[in-house]
């Protein structure tokens, strides 16, 4: 099992700066990619960033390309989602989820119970 605990939501204006942060405990060793999902109010579940856990290559949505940096500390196992140029779509529920890496939810079998993120205008 793995546990997960975000943190670092809050409520930010446009063009500001966030960042998450995903505590993992429990069977670490287990997870090969850590990567952040959110839900905007009244939509579904995508796709945001994720990394590798081994080499550090990462991925990201289109919509966020440029803006977001996914990152990790090993040592620490926490994963990081720095959000700057934060717009009003960016608001959502961030979650960290664990497992074997890509886009699909399917591919991720522990996940947080996330953090609100709101940007106002």
């Amino acid at each position: 099992q793995v546990q997960l605990v975000e943190s670092g939501g809050g409520v930010v204006q446009a063009g500001g700066s966030l960042r998450l942060s995903c505590l993992a405990s429990g069977r670490t060793s287990r997870f090969y990619s850590m990567a952040w999902f959110r839900q905007p109010p009244g939509k579904e579940r995508e796709f945001v960033a994720t990394v590798r856990w081994v080499d550090s290559a990462t991925e990201y949505a289109d919509s966020v390309k440029g803006r977001f940096t996914i990152s990790k500390e090993n040592a620490k196992n926490t994963g990081y989602l720095q959000m700057n140029s934060l717009k009003p779509e960016d608001t959502a529920v961030y979650s960290c989820a664990t497992g074997s890496g890509g886009r699909y939810e399917w591919a991720y079998d522990y996940w947080g119970q996330g953090t609100q993120v709101t940007v106002s205008s």
